[in-house]
C-alpha cells in the first residue's frame, strides 16, 4: 500500500455513536420495500445518488462505523483487516455496475460520492455525472489548463499537493497535483455546486451506504425536499438523517439495489478492466553501420517513470531460432539491450506475467522486428478497439486480449512508441442470495464474486490517525 490511503479516508470526523450496531430489516419486510423502491426509481424523472464507504465494503474496502469498519475496530483497540488485494486493484461492486446500466438506460441523471476509491469513474459512470467530493486517489489534475488525469496507480500525496508529474499537453505542462482532500482543505467548489444543482432538482435522492454524518456533504439530499422530492437510505446502520427520509431500507446494498434491477428488468453489466502500456524501442546504428544496436522498454502510459503495478515480470524470446538469448525482465524499469544486423527482421514474443490480482496469470505479445523499414504514425480509432476487446473479453469469458491502441515514430533518436490495451479482469456479478449473505459474514474483508479466476479480495490497511476536519 502506498503513503497513506487510511489517511486518506481517516480525515473525516468521528461523530458520536450514531451507526455503530447494524439493523436488518426482517426478509418479507426488505423485499416490500426494494420493491416501492423500484417504483420509485421507475417513475423518478432525476434520480441522483448519493453514495458513502458501504457502497465498497464488497469491493473488499472496509467502512469506517460498522462492526468491522475502521474506526470501530481501532476504538476497540483490534487489529485493523488483512488483505490480499492492492487497492489499486479493486474492482467495482455490483451496485456501481448497477448504477452504470440505470446511467445508461437514462434513469440515473447524477452520482454523489464522498468516496475516494475512484471506483465510480472507473465503472464507467461519466465523468460529467458524477461529483467526488473528496477526491479521488487515482486522479490528477492540472491547475494550469483543468485537464484530469486518470492513473492504474495510487497518487503519491494527498492535500491537493504537487504531484511528480506534468500535464502532457505541450503548450501547457504545468505540475500536476492530487485531488484528494487533506484535513484543513474545503470542498472543491466545481464538485459541490454541481452536486447542489442536481439535488435542488431530483425528486428521488437514493443515498446508498452512507452514514450522513459528515458535514457539508450529508445535507446535500436535504435540499431536494424543498422542490417536493424524496430521499430514500439504504444503510445497515442508523443515520442522523433517518426521519427526512421517505423510506428507510437496512439491508445490503447489494441485495437492495439487486432486487431493484430485477423488479426494473434491468441487467448488471459485468466489468471489464483494461489496463495499458507502451513499448518503446529505441534503435541506432552502429559504427561500422552494419548492425543496429536497439533498446526495448516497457513503461507506464502516464509516464516512463509511472510504476506498472500490474505486471510482475516480462519473459523475452524469439521465434524461428535466431539465436539471441532469452532473457527476463523481473522488475522495472523492464528493459532489454541488444545488437542485431541491420538487414535483420525478426519476431520476438513477449510474455507477460501478472500479479496475482488479475484475472489471468499471462498472456503474450509478438512484436516484429524490422529495422530497414521506416514506421509511421498510425490514425487509430481508440474507441472503437476498446469496445471490441471489452466484448470479446465478455463473450469468451476470460482475458488476456490485447491490442494496439496507438503507434507514434519519432526520428531523433529513431524511436518507435506503440500502445497496448489489454483485458486484465472481467467481472460478472452474481444475484443469488446466498452470494451476498456470504459478503456480508465479512463486512467487507472479503469479496466474493464470479471472475475470470474466481478472485477472492481484500484489503490491508495502516494505521489511521484521525483529525478534525475544517470543512
Amino acid at each position: 500500500m502506498s503513503l497513506g490511503y487510511a489517511e486518506k479516508l481517516s480525515y473525516i470526523e468521528d461523530v458520536g455513536q450514531v451507526g455503530m450496531t447494524e439493523h436488518f430489516d426482517p426478509p418479507h419486510v426488505l423485499q416490500e420495500k426494494i420493491e416501492r423502491l423500484a417504483m420509485l426509481v421507475q417513475k423518478s424523472k432525476h434520480l441522483v445518488v448519493f453514495t458513502g464507504a458501504g457502497i465498497s465494503t464488497s469491493c473488499g474496502i472496509p467502512d469506517f462505523r460498522g462492526p468491522k469498519g475502521i474506526w470501530t475496530l481501532q476504538r476497540e483497540g483490534k487489529a485493523l483487516p488483512e488483505a490480499s488485494l492492492p487497492f489499486h486493484r479493486a474492482m467495482p461492486s455490483m451496485t456501481h455496475m448497477a448504477l452504470v446500466e440505470l446511467e445508461r438506460a437514462g434513469i440515473l441523471k447524477f452520482v454523489i460520492s464522498q468516496n475516494v476509491d475512484g471506483l465510480h469513474l472507473r465503472s464507467g459512470i461519466p465523468r460529467e455525472k458524477l461529483a467526488e467530493l473528496h477526491g479521488n486517489s487515482f486522479l490528477e489534475t492540472c491547475p494550469s489548463c483543468g485537464v484530469e488525469y486518470l492513473r492504474d496507480f495510487e497518487v503519491e500525496t494527498i492535500g491537493l499537493k504537487e504531484t511528480s508529474r506534468r500535464c502532457s499537453d505541450k503548450k501547457c505542462g504545468a505540475r500536476l497535483k492530487d485531488t484528494v482532500l487533506d484535513w484543513e482543505d474545503a470542498l472543491p467548489s466545481k464538485e459541490m455546486n454541481l452536486a447542489e444543482k442536481h439535488c435542488r432538482i431530483a425528486d428521488v435522492v437514493l443515498c446508498l451506504g452512507t452514514s450522513l454524518q459528515i458535514t457539508p456533504a450529508c445535507n446535500l439530499p436535504l435540499k431536494s425536499l424543498r422542490g417536493g422530492g424524496k430521499i430514500v437510505i439504504v444503510n445497515l446502520q442508523k443515520t442522523p438523517k433517518d426521519k427526512k427520509a421517505n423510506l428507510l431500507i437496512h439491508g445490503l446494498v447489494d441485495k437492495v439495489i439487486s432486487g431493484v434491477m430485477d423488479f426494473l428488468n434491468l441487467q448488471i453489466p459485468p466489468f471489464v478492466r483494461i489496463d495499458f502500456f507502451q513499448i518503446i524501442l529505441t534503435q541506432a546504428l552502429s559504427s561500422d553501420k552494419k548492425n543496429v544496436n536497439w533498446n526495448l522498454r516497457v513503461a507506464s502510459v502516464h509516464g516512463q517513470k509511472a510504476p506498472l503495478p500490474f505486471i510482475k515480470s516480462i519473459e523475452i524470446s524469439f521465434l524461428e531460432n535466431q539465436g539471441y538469448k532469452s532473457a527476463v525482465l523481473q522488475k522495472e524499469p523492464f528493459q532489454l539491450k541488444r545488437r542485431t544486423l541491420q538487414a535483420k527482421s525478426f519476431e520476438m514474443v513477449m510474455k507477460f506475467n501478472f500479479i496475482d490480482s488479475c484475472g489471468c496469470p499471462s498472456t503474450e505479445i509478438i512484436v516484429p522486428l524490422n529495422f530497414k523499414v521506416s514506421r509511421d504514425c498510425f490514425e487509430l480509432d481508440k474507441d472503437a478497439i476498446l469496445q471490441k476487446l471489452r466484448h470479446t473479453a465478455i463473450q469468451e469469458s476470460c482475458c488476456g486480449q490485447n491490442a494496439v491502441v496507438e503507434r507514434n515514430a519519432l526520428l531523433t533518436p529513431k524511436t518507435d512508441v506503440i500502445v497496448y490495451a489489454i483485458v486484465t479482469n472481467v467481472i460478472r456479478y452474481k444475484k443469488t442470495t446466498e452470494a451476498l449473505e456470504a459478503d456480508s459474514l465479512s463486512n467487507g474483508v472479503k469479496r466474493r464474486r464470479e471472475s475470470a479466476n474466481g478472485t477472492e479480495t481484500s484489503r490491508k490497511r495502516s494505521k489511521v490517525h484521525r483529525r478534525k476536519p475544517r470543512f
